[in-house]
């Protein structure tokens, strides 16, 4: 496509390289993000995807799938989930509750026994909207999967 290589790490991510430009182009679903170190070739790629789809072109991006992204200097970025684990906590009501400075308690036990959840769906969709956000809180991964 257009040249690009799929990421060996990740399907959604596309890779044009060379000597001394590089161009990320990040997909999923309908949504593009790209970046390059050629700001004049990024431009023609652009120019070049208008040709085979109807683009809108959003500006720089502050928000993707629940992400904040927030420019730092020196090309640095500051990703954060904070309305998304916000809006989850509220969807739980869970808004009022306080942060520890731990997820878990370490050595504990944990037993299959006990009531079982009265709606297991929404169990899982939890547990997969906590998964989603170790991407920027990495700490509440291990208790997560347990």
């Amino acid at each position: 496509m257009l040249g690009f290589s799929k990421s060996k790490c990740d399907p959604s991510l596309f890779i044009l390289s060379d000597s001394t430009v590089t161009i990320y182009m990040l997909v999923y679903v309908d949504d593009i993000i790209l970046t390059s170190n050629s700001p004049s070739l990024l431009q023609k790629l652009i120019d070049q995807l208008h040709k085979h789809f109807s683009l809108k072109d959003l500006g720089t991006v502050d928000y993707f799938l629940g992400i904040e992204v927030k420019f730092l200097s020196q090309g640095r970025l500051f990703l954060s989930q904070d309305k998304y684990i916000t809006d989850l906590l509220t969807r739980v009501k869970m808004d009022d509750s306080r942060g520890i400075s731990t997820p878990m308690v370490g050595g504990q036990q944990l037993a299959k026994e006990g009531t079982l959840f009265d709606d297991p769906t929404l169990y899982r969709s939890v547990v997969g909207a906590l998964q989603y956000a170790t991407i920027t809180r990495p700490e509440i991964a291990f208790s997560v999967i347990k």
